[in-house]
């Protein structure tokens, strides 16, 4: 069955999800040339409230797309296997991460042994799991005192010029919620509805500076983008164009973002 056939299976919602979830595949490269990274402040932070460093650590990377959090990871020194079920997202990733090995599967469904990691990791990636399975899941690869830590990286929309882009995204896509979703943390209180884990939140700001036209091929590589068709975003990103060399002549901005990051240590 083809993801267009296993959407319309679905109801709408779920339909709507599921179509937004395999957008990725089809611009994968796109997506890995341009997306941020994350800052070495994160991965502190992940060995502080995981209680132990990331060197030596056994790792999965679920939902690791084309490897950007599972490169610092192994940079890091954590002995750590990638997790992806979209292919073109694991054909990106092996192209960037030959020597990183990558499994076919999603956070419902681990092809992972009980009790074997130190550490499971989603960077972006567990709003695509239903928490419902994906917490029991977590808890079942973990060894006892082993951590699952969520990240999401997040446009900080308190900055004038983010918010005035997400209103005009919303403006043209006719969305509601763009600022809303992007600027506060309504994520955080779904990512265990099972109340198994005891989360400890920390929010890290963080920016890079980067030209014009890679900040628009990185917000034009999101599923929200990807799903409206070609002729619709190039529309929003050429006039979008228009917009920031008015406001930053020199061709260069400092895109800011809000990393939002959920460790708790399994039982």
């Amino acid at each position: 069955m083809t993801a267009t056939s296993q959407a319309q299976a679905q109801d709408p919602a779920e339909a709507r999800a599921h179509i937004r979830a395999h957008s990725f595949n089809a611009a994968a490269a796109q997506y890995a040339a341009n997306r941020p990274s994350y800052p070495p402040a994160l991965l502190d932070t992940v060995e502080e409230l995981a209680g132990r460093p990331l060197a030596g650590a056994r790792i999965a990377d679920v939902g690791a797309g084309t490897g950007i959090a599972t490169a610092l990871l192994h940079a890091r020194g954590a002995h750590v296997v990638a997790v992806e079920l979209g292919e073109g997202m694991a054909a990106q990733f092996r192209r960037t991460l030959a020597r990183v090995p990558i499994v076919r599967g999603d956070g419902n469904h681990l092809p992972l042994a009980t009790s074997s990691l130190d550490l499971l990791t989603y960077a972006q990636s567990w709003h695509w799991t239903d928490p419902a399975r994906s917490v029991p899941e977590a808890l079942r690869v973990l060894r006892p005192g082993g951590a699952l830590a969520l990240w999401w990286n997040s446009s900080a929309v308190d900055v004038p010029w983010i918010e005035a882009q997400a209103r005009r995204m919303e403006r043209h896509f006719g969305l509601d919620g763009v600022v809303r979703t992007n600027g506060d943390a309504s994520h955080l209180a779904r990512a265990d509805p099972t109340g198994s884990l005891a989360f400890t939140h920390r929010r890290i700001r963080w920016s890079r500076r980067v030209p014009v036209d890679l900040h628009l091929a990185n917000i034009g590589s999101h599923s929200g983008f990807l799903v409206q068709g070609k002729e619709r975003s190039a529309a929003f990103l050429t006039e979008e164009r228009r917009h920031l060399l008015a406001a930053f002549p020199d061709g260069t901005l400092d895109e800011a973002y809000d990393v939002d990051l959920l460790v708790a240590t399994a039982p």
